[in-house]
């Protein structure tokens, strides 16, 4: 299944993202544009409800934001990040054996639908994220829900699902749109 999940650089996918929080009266819509331009760089670029770029490569972060000036620092001073960074390059590659290195895998489903369940092996990750479900159809990913530690469940619609979100704001409708239960 990971073989078929590779994407090799320079590629590039929309996301959207649902975020809630208790100061909010509704969800935070947000969405963008995942790139990696190359194998070792991975971008995340938020261009609704602002604008918004995120840089990871060569050991650091940076962040940069409209009208703010980029904010920067190193990868180990946020080990779970860094963590995160190589196992999402590791499944963009298609590379299981690293990937296993810092998860334990389940998958779960069939070609039509499948689950891909990852348990951080990492203390320091395994602290913050409980799991990482990605969800997918044949050989797309279209969903990655992090369940975190504590806090609520956090979904990123990837590909052909963050089109099809295209204007969904309802929390509900993005969980089915995540778990395969509407086009």
């Amino acid at each position: 299944m990971l073989q078929q999940l590779a994407q090799p650089a320079p590629s590039q996918t929309p996301f959207v993202e649902l975020r809630g929080s208790a100061l909010l009266k509704e969800p935070l819509r947000v969405s963008g544009q995942y790139r990696r331009p190359d194998a070792t760089t991975l971008v995340r670029e938020v261009q609704q409800p602002y604008r918004e770029t995120s840089r990871i490569a060569g050991g650091k972060v940076v962040i940069s934001r409209d009208g703010k000036p980029p904010r920067e620092f190193a990868l180990s001073r946020v080990p779970e990040l860094a963590d995160l960074q190589r196992s999402f390059s590791a499944l963009l590659s298609g590379d299981g054996a690293a990937l296993r290195q810092h998860y334990d895998m389940l998958a779960s489903g069939g070609r039509a639908q499948w689950v891909l369940a990852l348990q951080p092996k990492e203390a320091a990750l395994a602290r913050r994220v409980r799991e990482v479900n990605l969800h997918g159809r044949d050989g797309e990913l279209r969903c990655i829900e992090t369940r975190p530690a504590k806090g609520d469940v956090q979904r990123t619609l990837v590909g052909s699902a963050a089109e099809a979100a295209e204007g969904v704001k309802d929390a509900a409708a993005l969980a089915d749109l995540c778990h395969g239960k509407a086009q």
